[in-house]
């Protein structure tokens, strides 16, 4: 079973950076994607960057494109995503999530109900 704890979160002012972590305890085979998304109050959850674990293909929504970044580090365990250049609209609480996409539900990249296994989350806050 896949374990996941994200941290980092935080409240900055519009332009600022954060980087949350996200440790990661149990097997993730290669076929798995592992990604960040994010949730604010009353809206859906919104996959926001991904990482296929076999070749490190990268996918984000249009609307971090050029200011977040994803990455992961094995030796660590630890899956990261880098945010600068923060704006209000930020604001939510993120989620790391890991999903096989060789199973019968994946629905693509991006998509919440591709992924199985979820952190608690961290709060990001972006204030203008």
């Amino acid at each position: 079973q896949v374990h996941l704890v994200e941290s980092g979160g935080g409240s900055v002012q519009a332009g600022g950076s954060l980087r949350l972590s996200c440790a990661v305890s149990g097997y993730i085979p290669s076929q798995y994607s592992m990604g960040w998304f994010r949730q604010a109050p009353g809206k859906e959850r919104e996959g926001v960057a991904v990482i296929y674990v076999s070749d490190d293909d990268t996918y984000y929504t249009d609307s971090v494109k050029g200011r977040f970044t994803i990455s992961r580090d094995n030796a660590k365990s630890t899956l990261y995503l880098q945010m600068n250049n923060l704006k209000p609209e930020d604001t939510a609480m993120y989620y790391c999530a890991t999903g096989d996409r060789w199973s019968q539900t994946w629905d693509g990249s991006l998509a919440a109900q591709s992924y199985h296994n979820w952190g608690q989350g961290t709060q990001v806050t972006v204030s203008s």
